[in-house]
């Protein structure tokens, strides 16, 4: 017989807390984790000249520096192996883990270190029930994430890893997991193969699905070879789970909400200012992590914000999922063009509400043109050229558009060439 679970079972009090509090709980906490990062040198660097009393809101958390993933690479390299912005020894952690690229992430020894248990509760688990962790244990962390929340949570775990796709319908036919942690697209070679098979999965009633993206489509498919409560992670070597979708009444809720224990911050692509809210951008996340605090980290994800709270009860920001990547840098004429150098053309022209470089034409013949929201366009055609030509060396057309026109999904530069 499995656990019951309610909706008191679901929530806990920080994911009920009234937004207010919550936000004066996390800026209170901000001065603090500051002075313990730049105990680690790297943040110390990066922070340097920064008094960390005065970061107490989100206006003065905008003026410091994001910090991108894509940065970690060569700051790994000169300061092995966490770029120095580890405030506990690499030598005292749990885990040191092997990213693509490669990037080194770590593990503390703290309970459920990468706070996963809430996605785990959110999906309907609780003690008793028994998961298989389809998540790869080899270097990568993301197997270890749903281990350290199951342990939380008194949930039993198959360590099934990824492959052995035989082997993986016939645990789950003798061994009856409640759920499948993994990405999407093995959960639906599993249920190919057992179908392949003649085995039936019945005791597989919900999933969660992270590392890849979901459609409706999949999402569906899912509910009809047998799988009807099927959830998202978003989550991130660096930091954990950032944010879960969520479930009411046995509907899938819109948007994924927010970790309790991070900052979320939508930016510009290309630079480190926050868009207006509903606004298509990049994920800038702060982390509270006592290991490995991160401060307006760029994850290179787009995303918005989404109006309102939650049907499921938790009051906590939500987001709209994951949209894209930010880094649209592309080459022009041989030259590379970086959304950071758009936002500089708009920095020097404050009558531009919102700009897109379309980069468009043929191989060898790359045509570039500035679209441009704006109320004021008496003779700033001409000063805009001179701009966007002096910041990237490359010449540009420009194009004024009415407000509203240019779409939001946070594209500031868009690659519209034509390569056949």
């Amino acid at each position: 017989m499995h656990p019951v679970t309610t909706m008191s079972d679901m929530l806990d009090a920080l994911e009920q807390r009234v937004p207010q509090l919550r936000e004066a709980e996390l800026m209170a906490a901000l001065p603090a984790l500051l002075a313990r990062a730049q105990q680690a040198p790297g943040w110390a660097s990066i922070l340097r000249g920064v008094p960390s009393q005065d970061i107490f809101d989100r206006a003065a958390l905008a003026q410091l520096p994001v910090t991108r993933k894509s940065d970690l690479q060569a700051l790994q390299a000169a300061a092995p192996p966490f770029g120095g912005l580890n405030s506990t020894p690499h030598r005292q952690l749990r885990r040191l883990f092997v990213s693509p690229g490669p990037i080194f992430d770590p593990e503390g020894h703290g309970q459920d270190w990468w706070r996963f248990e809430r996605p785990l509760r959110a999906l309907g688990l609780r003690a008793g029930n028994i998961i298989q962790n389809c998540f790869s244990y080899h270097f990568t962390p993301a197997a270890f994430m749903v281990e350290g929340a199951a342990a939380k949570l008194g949930c039993a775990v198959i360590p099934a890893g990824i492959g052995q796709t035989e082997l993986q319908v016939q645990t789950i036919a003798r061994l009856r997991p409640d759920a499948y942690i993994g990405t999407p697209s093995f959960l639906k070679i599993i249920l190919e193969k057992a179908a392949e098979m003649g085995i039936v999965l019945d005791s597989l009633q919900r999933a969660l699905v992270s590392a890849e993206a979901l459609p409706p489509s999949l999402r569906s498919w899912f509910h009809a070879h047998g799988v009807p409560q099927v959830l998202q992670l978003y989550a991130s070597a660096d930091i954990g789970n950032i944010a879960y979708e969520s479930i009411s009444d046995g509907q899938v809720n819109p948007g994924m909400v927010l970790d309790e224990h991070l900052i979320l911050e939508i930016v510009r692509p290309g630079t480190g200012d926050p868009v207006a809210a509903g606004e298509v951008g990049e994920v800038v996340v702060t982390s509270f992590n006592p290991d490995y605090p991160l401060i307006r980290f760029g994850t290179g994800d787009l995303s918005a914000v989404l109006d309102g709270a939650s049907p499921c009860g938790r009051t906590n920001v939500r987001i709209k999922g994951w949209l894209g990547r930010a880094d649209q840098t592309t080459k022009v004429r041989g030259m590379f063009v970086h959304p950071s150098q758009v936002a500089d053309v708009l920095r020097r022209h404050p009558a531009i509400h919102k700009a897109r470089l379309v980069v468009s034409g043929e191989m060898a013949n790359d045509r570039m043109t500035l679209q441009c929201e704006t109320m004021d366009q008496a003779g700033a055609e001409q000063a805009i050229a001179e701009t966007l030509r002096e910041i990237t060396k490359l010449r540009g057309e420009v194009e004024f558009v009415a407000t509203g026109t240019l779409p939001n999904d946070g594209k500031v530069i868009e690659d519209a060439r034509q390569y056949d």
